[in-house]
C-alpha cells in the first residue's frame, strides 16, 4: 500500500486520467474530490461488501418449487 500525505486542494493523480483531490478536513472526516472518466466505477468499499453479502445470503436461500412454479407460470404462452 502507497501512503501520501495531502492537504487541501492538493491531489494524487491514478493513470493519466484518475484526479483525486482532498477538498477539506474536518473532525477527523477527510473530503476527497474524484475526477474519473464515466467507464470507470467508484464505490464506496461498505456499500461493495454489503452487496456482495446480500448476494450471498440470497444464493443460499432455498425457494418452494412449488412457489418457483407458481411465479414461471404467469410468463408461459396462453
Amino acid at each position: 500500500m502507497l501512503i501520501l500525505s495531502r492537504k487541501i486542494d492538493e491531489a494524487i493523480l491514478l493513470g493519466s486520467d484518475i484526479r483525486i483531490k482532498v477538498i477539506s478536513i474536518d473532525k477527523g472526516v477527510v473530503k476527497l474530490g474524484i475526477d474519473a472518466p464515466n467507464s470507470v466505477s467508484i464505490l464506496r468499499e461498505e456499500l461493495k461488501i454489503a452487496v456482495e453479502i446480500a448476494n450471498k445470503e440470497a444464493a443460499a436461500t432455498k425457494i418452494d418449487d412449488k412457489v418457483m412454479e407458481a411465479f414461471f407460470s404467469q410468463f408461459k404462452p396462453k
